[in-house]
């Protein structure tokens, strides 16, 4: 077996401490990503080893079969109604717990899921601690259908909001835009620094033809941060005062 690299022992001292969270019975939301396949994995060793009753939404079709796979029961988000607790990870977490999500494709289910949740935890491993986001190309879903108009479109707000000339690129797989789940396009871009993320959030999703956008504001309340040593620090945003995260060290 390969030795682990620093970012996978932060990610798996992450992925420990978010299902400690778990609680026989819950409804749990399961992310999508590198760092949540390895939560899914442990979460379905402890199911099988405690007998613990769970019932699971997936953020996506890849998640879904690595779950139930491993003998977790996934339901559909509409059978389930409601969930206790969603952990997934980031692409980016700032001092503010807001996030960079997408760069699995599945932003779209990713953000319903959490929103239907009473709790979003995030998990990663400190690499994806970033002081302002950005670096990571921020992901736009964007139906087929005049895709290219679209663009034109996402193009004039990044020049609204001071982003002008910064690269819109169309993801693609085998030299074909990439699909999501749900059939549509995305479009990441290469913003390097988001001033006001939430006024960028809301001029993307106003444009006719984007379905949603990888910024995830006031969503997440703790982030559970792997170090490379296997140690892991928190990330709590208190919700009397949005804004404020402190590190457990």
């Amino acid at each position: 077996m390969p030795e682990k690299s620093a970012a996978d022992i932060g990610k798996e001292a992450a992925a420990r401490a978010a299902i400690a969270l778990v609680e026989d019975g819950m409804r749990v939301g399961l992310g999508t990503g590198s760092t949540a396949a390895v939560m899914v994995r442990l979460l379905a060793e402890r199911a099988r080893a405690e007998g613990l009753a769970l019932r699971c939404a997936a953020t996506s079709q890849a998640t879904a079969d690595l779950a139930s796979g491993l003998g977790l029961a996934i339901e559909a988000l509409d059978d389930i109604g409601w969930l206790d607790l969603t952990i997934d990870g980031a692409d980016e977490i700032d001092p503010d717990l807001h996030l960079i999500k997408g760069g699995g494709g599945a932003l779209l289910r990713e953000k319903i899921v959490a929103a239907a949740s009473d709790r979003m935890v995030v998990i990663a491993d400190q690499d994806k601690v970033v002081e302002r986001l950005g670096m990571f190309h921020l992901p736009v879903e964007v139906i087929p259908f005049g895709w290219e108009t679209t663009c034109r479109h996402v193009k004039s707000v990044l020049d609204e909001h001071d982003l002008a000339q910064r690269p819109v690129l169309v993801r693609r797989r085998d030299e074909q835009p990439y699909r999501t789940d749900e059939g549509n396009f995305i479009l990441d871009l290469a913003l390097e620094e988001i001033c006001e993320p939430a006024s960028l959030s809301r001029a993307l999703n106003a444009i006719p033809g984007v379905v949603e956008n990888g910024l995830f504001l006031n969503i997440c309340s703790l982030a559970l941060i792997g170090r490379h040593d296997g140690t892991m620090a928190e990330l709590r945003r208190d919700p009397h005062e949005l804004g404020e995260a402190e590190a457990d060290e």
